[in-house]
């Protein structure tokens, strides 16, 4: 009877769910691949700075990456996404305390550099690494297991504070101002005075949500130069730009509907090439003081900078194309891309309003109506919900 008992207990015991040790400190949320003439860039989000360690593995050729214990919210699972000469990325977690990341590689490759980047603007903390083929030679004389086991462990608190609530902060840019009225309407009000009414409702309706503290370029009748409203916003650490004008095509009145426009060296078509050289006119560009930095870093900044933030603000386009849809009439085609010097910022994802053009009726009438402009506020407030709705992430097993 007491071997039942102890039997029974031993069963008990093993369906007992284990205790789980502390959450990793870190989180990896991406990793990408650039190829590049002479190098591949990989790239690794972290929400801190971790220890890491590299050392190369031969038959097959691979790269592995350690860790200190992290948390994998990677969009993509684990053996896919790939470029140039590296065919898979893994991930895992690979023993407590340590976790993992593999390279696959289809030809024999050296590390050329590797560094974190610190965090700017909407950016986190960044592991780069830069890589370019060599023969398998070379590769095989420093391939091989490190004789230390695990990485340095970043230590975590004894007990974590609960995270607290921070806003993102959303830049409102009424166009024009002072003694740039912009486009006048049919019934005498100037493009500056309508935008900015929409402005503060658009303000009002944002941090309602309490998830948004929204700043405006100007809440009067001020003049601001280009680089000014761009220099406020990255002043801010603004997580997004929002600037709202509302032009007129002089001689087409029946062209009407609202339009977003994304940065872009060349323009979408001939008409929205002369509506940014127009708001261009001196064609201001933004200028980054970056002098304490070397040569290299620069390059690196800038690079993954304007690529990160021109991918994240057609994304938010995109989204707010399809909220505004929903509430007003649209331009067609109306996800349009021009070399505004107002989204040049190379750190803040930025759009451009365009809300309806005044030398139509119907749109000289809706920019007008407080009703129309609470509707499309309520659109605009949705777009930016959707852009920071967190992503579902789709895990590796393990």
């Amino acid at each position: 009877m007491r071997m039942c008992l102890a039997c029974i207990t031993t069963v008990i015991l093993l369906l007992l769910p284990h205790t789980s040790h502390a959450e990793p400190a870190v989180t990896v949320s991406d990793a990408r691949l650039g190829v590049h003439p002479a190098k591949t860039r990989f790239v690794v989000d972290l929400s801190g700075k971790v220890a890491y360690r590299i050392f190369s593995l031969k038959d097959p050729y691979r790269l592995v990456i350690d860790l200190p214990e992290v948390s994998w919210q990677m969009p993509f699972v684990s053996g896919q996404r790939a470029g140039g000469d590296v065919s898979s990325i893994r991930y895992n977690l690979y023993k407590q305390g340590t976790s993992r990341i593999v390279l696959d590689l289809s030809l024999p490759m050296e590390v050329v550099s590797s560094f974190i980047l610190p965090p700017g603007g909407t950016q986190t903390h960044r592991l780069v690494i830069d890589l370019r083929p060599i023969d398998s030679t070379q590769f095989n004389a420093t391939a091989g297991w490190p004789i230390v086991s695990t990485p340095p462990v970043v230590p975590r608190a004894k007990e974590p504070m609960a995270p607290k609530l921070v806003k993102k902060i959303i830049v409102i840019d009424p166009g024009h101002g002072g003694k740039d009225p912009g486009a006048p309407s049919q019934n005498g009000i100037k493009e500056k005075a309508i935008v900015l009414a929409m402005a503060k409702i658009l303000k009002n309706d944002l941090e309602k949500t309490g998830h948004y503290k929204a700043i405006m370029t100007r809440d009067g009748d001020t003049a601001l130069h280009l680089r000014e409203r761009i220099a406020i916003a990255r002043q801010e650490n603004a997580d997004l730009f929002i600037s709202l004008h509302a032009d007129t095509l002089p001689g087409k009145r029946d062209i009407r509907g609202t339009s977003v426009y994304t940065l872009s060296e060349k323009a979408s078509d001939a008409e929205a090439a002369a509506l940014a050289h127009k708001e261009n006119q001196a064609d201001i560009l933004l200028s980054v003081d970056m002098s304490d930095n070397t040569e290299e870093v620069n390059n690196i900044l800038i690079d993954l900078a304007m690529r990160e933030t021109k991918n994240r603000s057609v994304r938010f386009a995109r989204m707010m194309v399809s909220e505004l849809g929903k509430s007003t009439r649209l331009l067609k085609n109306p996800h349009r891309y021009a070399g505004f010097a107002v989204l040049k910022a190379p750190d803040v994802p930025s759009v451009l309003v365009e809300l309806g053009y005044l030398s139509n009726n119907q749109d000289d009438k809706n920019l007008r109506s407080i009703a129309w402009r609470k509707k499309t506020s309520g659109a605009i407030v949705r777009a930016v919900d959707s852009y920071f709705e967190p992503v579902k992430i789709q895990k590796a097993s393990r």
